[in-house]
C-alpha cells in the first residue's frame, strides 16, 4: 500500500534535480540604467517642487517617493556578467534559467541571481593508498580538468559542485586503480604503468558518469603520480631487476644459439674442417661459454691434433 507513494515521491525529486539549464529572460542593462538615473532624477525635482509649492506637497512627495523607490528596483535587478561566469536566475525559490551573456544585463528586480562559475579548472586529487588487482598496495594520484556545463544541475541538483567533484574523483581514481594490476609482468592485460593512456580514457569515463548529475564535463584526467608502496617498494624494485636480468638472459642465449648454428653452418658449407657430432657438441659448448659468459674467457691454444 505504501510502495506506490514512495515510487511518486522519488519520481518527482529526480525530475525536479535533473532540470536542465536554459536561458532567463533578460533586457541590457545600460538603457534600464539610465532609466533608473531618470527616475531617481525625477524624484529630486519632485522633492524639489514639493518645497516649492506647500499646496501640492503631499502628493508631489508621495510621487518623489514611488519614482525613488521605482528607480531602486530597476537598480536592484542590474546584473554584471563577467566572461567564465554564468548568473541562475530564481524567482521565489523557482528557477527562471541562466544569464550567460557577458555585459550588463537587468533581470527581474525580484529574482535573486546566483553565480556560477563556468571556467575550466583543475583538480589535483589526493594521494590515495589503495591495493591494485594483485591485491599489492600503490600509491596514485591523477588531475582532473574539469568544467561546469549545465548551472541549473550544478544549482540545484548537488550541494557543493567542487566538493561533489573532488570525491567522485577519489572515488573514481580508487576503483581504477583496484581494478587493475600495477604490473604486466608479460601478460596481455591492462596495467596500471604498461597502459596508462588506456586507464586514463577509462578514468575519464568512469568520472563523466559519476559527475554527470552536477552538471559537469570532464575535459580530461592524467595519473600524476603512480608507485609502489614505500613497504614493497624494495621487494618490487628486486623484482623487477631479477625479470630485467632474467630478460637480458633469455635475449644473450637466443643470440649465441643463433651464432653457434651459422658458425657450424658457414663451416660445413665451406668445407673448412670435417666435424663429427662429439666434436661438434665439444665446439657448441665451447661456443656457448664464450658468447653467454659475463666475464672475459681465457684463450687455451691446442698444440696437438684435433682430436687430442
Amino acid at each position: 500500500m505504501t510502495s506506490a507513494p514512495v515510487q511518486v515521491i522519488e519520481a518527482n525529486v529526480s525530475s525536479n534535480q535533473t532540470m536542465p539549464e536554459r536561458t532567463a529572460r533578460y533586457l541590457p542593462g545600460i538603457p534600464m540604467l539610465v532609466l533608473s538615473v531618470a527616475l531617481i532624477a525625477a524624484a529630486i525635482v519632485s522633492f524639489w517642487q514639493a518645497n516649492q509649492h506647500k499646496d501640492a506637497a503631499v502628493a508631489l512627495v508621495w510621487l518623489g517617493v514611488v519614482l525613488v523607490a521605482g528607480g531602486g528596483l530597476v537598480l536592484r535587478g542590474l546584473t554584471a556578467v563577467v566572461p567564465g561566469r554564468a548568473h541562475v536566475v530564481q524567482l521565489f525559490g523557482r528557477y527562471q534559467g541562466t544569464v550567460r551573456e557577458p555585459g550588463l544585463q537587468w533581470v527581474n528586480s525580484f529574482t535573486n541571481r546566483i553565480a556560477v562559475s563556468t571556467r575550466i579548472r583543475n583538480l589535483e586529487s589526493a594521494l590515495a593508498k589503495v591495493n591494485d588487482a594483485d591485491g599489492n598496495p600503490i600509491e596514485i594520484a591523477a588531475v582532473v580538468v574539469w568544467q561546469v556545463q549545465d548551472t541549473a544541475h550544478a544549482t540545484y541538483s548537488v550541494d557543493d559542485y567542487a566538493h561533489f567533484v573532488a570525491i567522485q574523483a577519489e572515488t573514481a581514481v580508487r576503483h581504477i586503480a583496484s581494478s587493475y594490476p600495477y604490473d604486466n609482468r608479460g601478460a596481455e592485460v591492462l596495467s596500471l604503468r604498461d597502459n596508462a593512456d588506456e586507464i586514463t580514457q577509462r578514468l575519464s569515463a568512469e568520472l563523466t558518469d559519476r559527475v554527470r548529475p552536477a552538471g559537469v564535463y570532464i575535459i580530461e584526467t592524467r595519473l600524476t603520480r603512480l608507485s609502489y608502496a614505500p613497504e614493497i617498494a624494495q621487494a618490487m624494485l628486486r623484482q623487477q631487476q631479477a625479470s630485467a636480468v632474467v630478460g637480458a638472459r633469455q635475449r644473450i642465449v637466443e643470440g649465441a644459439v643463433g651464432m653457434v648454428r651459422m658458425a657450424l653452418q658457414r663451416l660445413d658449407e665451406e668445407g673448412v674442417v670435417d666435424l663429427d657430432e662429439e666434436r661438434k657438441a665439444a665446439m657448441v659448448s665451447n661456443l656457448l661459454v664464450v658468447l653467454c659468459s659475463e666475464q672475459a674467457t681465457q684463450q687455451v691454444v691446442n698444440t696437438g691434433s684435433l682430436y687430442q
